[in-house]
């Protein structure tokens, strides 16, 4: 069970990289601190049945990300051109180490993405970066949905492999 002085501990210390996580999905620090904020409603809510013996921060990283997620599906609101993470995080005082820890995830992303094979890593970007539907990218390439489900499942694995120590 997750005791109160535990749950202050973990908030304090994930509160502010969860919020950067979640901007990378979100690019807006409200709604990043707002899902962030949720997601440790969501564990404290649930604090009879975590196991402690599992690191809590993956289970707090999911939440996140499933949230951010959801978000994105219902406000359909993301746009890169228009929200770029560069402006929205010079609004935000990070302190230096921040910085570093996001320009060296930045550099794995871009690296996990070259690694992936040609067709694999277009279908990515056209889903991740474009923020076209599997629909939208099938059509555009002349492929099956299921191949793109595919590729993406792959995908993502990949990326999960390659990130995992900044996902723990």
């Amino acid at each position: 069970m997750l005791d109160k002085a535990t749950f202050e501990s973990l908030f304090r210390s994930e509160f502010k990289g969860l919020c950067f996580f979640a901007l990378q999905y979100t690019k807006d620090n409200d709604t990043a601190r707002e899902i962030t904020q949720e997601a440790f409603i969501s564990l404290w809510e649930k604090r009879e049945s975590i196991d402690l013996t599992k690191p809590v921060k993956s289970y707090l990283s999911t939440i996140v990300r499933n949230k951010c997620l959801n978000y994105l599906r219902d406000n359909k609101k993301f746009n890169k051109e228009i929200l770029d993470i560069e402006g929205l995080l010079a609004e935000t005082p990070y302190d230096q180490p921040d910085r570093m820890v996001e320009a060296e995830i930045r550099m794995r992303i871009g690296s996990a993405i070259e690694e992936l094979p040609v067709k694999c890593r277009e279908i990515f970007v056209l889903n991740r970066h474009e923020n076209l539907k599997y629909q939208e990218i099938a059509d555009r390439l002349e492929i099956s949905v299921k191949t793109v489900e595919t590729q993406m499942s792959k995908a993502l694995q990949h990326m999960r492999n390659r990130l995992a120590e900044f996902m723990r």
